[in-house]
């Protein structure tokens, strides 16, 4: 008979443990909520560069509702998916609007409910805020969760429903937040996708599938999607490229970069080379041509995303 989950041993484990985190010293809602948008999909090691530098530009809402999203986007680059920037600075903004016209004066909002309604947040984030920061009495469900619990209970594909109903059940409310923040902590350094420390679980009694771990949870089958562009590298005299700003769609939408569609004029251009660039669920591959132009910008005082990055080194060896 398997053992029933214990709660006291992985707060325990967690106390002893847990990785010394920047955003694991503060209370602070915006602060923990900045810590939790770049970590959706940026790993932890390089996370902490970043929201060190968010958090000393912008120490509140009210600094990034101030400022332009450009600045914002130039200090998110190379953090990837920059629609979280964009949608980090319309949260602060929408924060920072005065009761009377649908904002919050200034001060983040305490609820899970109340964050949910802020844009970019979704039930993980606003969870996850809530209890880490305000103390609220909420589950958090994410991709690590959703694998402890498949193996707790041997599921192989679980479901969102079976996934939030397993945490609510287990849910420790007097420290919903250390509580939420074991769980991903174990899943993200001991339950781990390919090679779990069973050795090292401190709830490992309570695992039906630890004798067979890695069938749990079935692994995701995603389909990989290709796209080709074509890019425009134009340099002036001095060596400044050519920048322009990008449209508020796609997936370089507000940055800067040289001219890149899937088809380009190229009869007065020069063919330099192809650059692959890998994103979660997309290749892409960007044939470059080189010419010349009138007038470039400093790419250094831009917020350019890491393929124009590669695109420009391209340029700057020929």
């Amino acid at each position: 008979m398997v053992a029933q989950l214990s709660q006291s041993s992985l707060l325990a484990w967690y106390a002893e443990t847990k990785r010394d985190l920047p955003w694991r010293h503060t209370n602070d809602g915006w602060k923990v909520l900045l810590s939790e948008i770049l970590l959706q999909q940026t790993q932890v090691s390089r996370g902490i560069g970043y929201w060190l530098k968010l958090v000393e530009r912008f120490p509140t809402p009210q600094s990034m509702a101030e400022a332009e999203v450009d600045e914002v986007l130039h200090l998110w680059q190379g953090a990837g998916y920059y629609s979280r920037a964009r949608r980090l600075h319309s949260l602060s903004r929408q924060v920072c609007l005065p009761l009377s016209e649908g904002g919050y004066d200034g001060v983040l909002p305490t609820t899970s409910t109340q964050l949910l309604l802020l844009p970019g947040i979704g039930p993980y984030t606003a969870a996850a805020v809530a209890s880490i920061a305000f103390g609220e009495p909420v589950a958090c469900v994410d991709g690590n969760i959703r694998r402890v619990m498949a193996r707790q209970t041997k599921t192989a594909n679980p479901s969102v429903k079976e996934v939030e109903h397993w945490a609510k059940r287990n849910l420790f409310k007097a420290d919903a937040g250390d509580w939420n923040q074991s769980l991903m902590e174990l899943g993200a350094t001991v339950c781990t996708p390919k090679r779990p420390k069973c050795d090292d679980c401190p709830i490992v009694l309570s695992c039906s599938g630890k004798n067979d771990a890695l069938s749990y949870p079935q692994p995701k089958t995603t389909r990989r999607k290709r796209l080709d562009l074509m890019c425009e590298l134009r340099y002036d005299a001095s060596g400044l490229p050519l920048l322009v700003q990008r449209g508020e769609n796609g997936i370089l939408a507000g940055l800067w970069g040289p001219r890149m569609a899937e088809q380009i004029e190229v009869d007065s251009l020069r063919f330099i080379g192809e650059v692959k660039h890998i994103l979660s669920h997309r290749d892409i591959f960007v044939q470059v041509w080189l010419g010349t132009c009138q007038q470039g910008l400093d790419p250094e005082t831009l917020a350019l995303s890491s393929l124009d990055r590669k695109v420009l080194a391209l340029g700057s060896r020929q």
